[in-house]
């Protein structure tokens, strides 16, 4: 009903046969292969026909499924934005930035020969302690977790190069609020990134260096809310067993699992759940 009434809307449908699928009933799936801790799609359409069959008319094969879901990209972009535009935080000037790794392969042969070869590298993960070949994640949050505007990049690109890209698309689009204040860690710091986020109406804010005056502290108890929005990407919502094998699979299965952690924050607004990024209720 939300993807219906607040994200379609009302538009005339193309010529030809209408889907037998819809793409809210898409969407709904989508979520739900996530919050149900499937993170193999044939598993989740086996189950799906096993369980969900009169809930669903129709249920495509994997290599449907899977295809309906890349196409339905800017579908499943435009609900993360819904969802965030109608939570309390949605307008908040305060945001959370941070960036982990995403780990795409294990072995040489995907290295040199997988179609991420081009695109992914190696880079260290601080909270395994090892080097991961892959992407990296990089995440805007609110402070109640809600995903407001995010991206994939290569390990091997710098952090700062890539978060000012990204500052700028969100701002672009409409993401940020006037004289947003960004929380981030120390390796954003420098002053051509400061000068630039200033520019952008921003005023960021990271813990200190030991080799500097004291302006803000470590900033732990703020930070360790994206560091738990990571973890519960990771943990509850299958993130680093995303399977993709494609930059476009890669992107839409993080889509996903993004959508999915923004619809339980949007629903624990609704019913007033004290933690707003718990999921206890899709845990059984």
């Amino acid at each position: 009903m939300f993807v219906d009434d607040h994200v379609i809307g009302r538009r005339r449908r193309g010529r030809g046969r209408p889907k037998r699928l819809s793409d809210a009933e898409l969407v709904c799936l989508a979520v739900a292969q996530v919050l149900l801790g499937f993170a193999s799609q044939h598993h989740w359409l086996r189950f799906c026909r096993a369980r969900l069959g009169g809930m669903f008319p129709y249920l495509p094969h994997q290599p449907g499924y899977h295809k309906r879901l890349v196409a339905a990209g800017p579908l499943i972009a435009a609900a993360m934005r819904r969802l965030a535009a109608q939570v309390p935080t949605g307008g908040d000037p305060l945001r959370l930035v941070d960036a982990t790794v995403l780990p795409c392969g294990a072995s040489r042969q995907t290295a040199r020969g997988s179609a991420l070869a081009g695109i992914a590298g190696y880079g260290y993960c601080r909270s395994h302690s090892r080097w991961i070949w892959g992407l990296k994640l990089y995440l805007i949050t609110a402070l109640d977790g809600m995903p407001i505007s995010w991206c994939l990049a290569s390990p091997t690109l710098g952090e700062r190069e890539v978060v000012t890209e990204l500052l700028e698309h969100a701002r672009g689009q409409g993401h940020l609020a006037p004289a947003t204040v960004l929380i981030g860690d120390k390796g954003l710091s420098g002053r051509a990134f400061q000068t630039h986020a200033t520019g952008l109406d921003i005023t960021f804010v990271r813990p200190d260096r030991r080799d500097e005056p004291h302006r803000h502290g470590n900033l732990a108890p703020i930070r360790q809310r994206i560091e738990s929005v990571f973890d519960t990407l990771k943990g509850q919502l299958s993130l680093e067993q995303h399977g993709g094998r494609t930059p476009a699979g890669v992107w839409i299965r993080v889509a996903q699992r993004l959508l999915a952690l923004a619809a339980a924050v949007w629903h624990n607004w609704q019913t007033n759940t004290p933690n707003k990024r718990s999921l206890t209720a899709y845990d059984h």
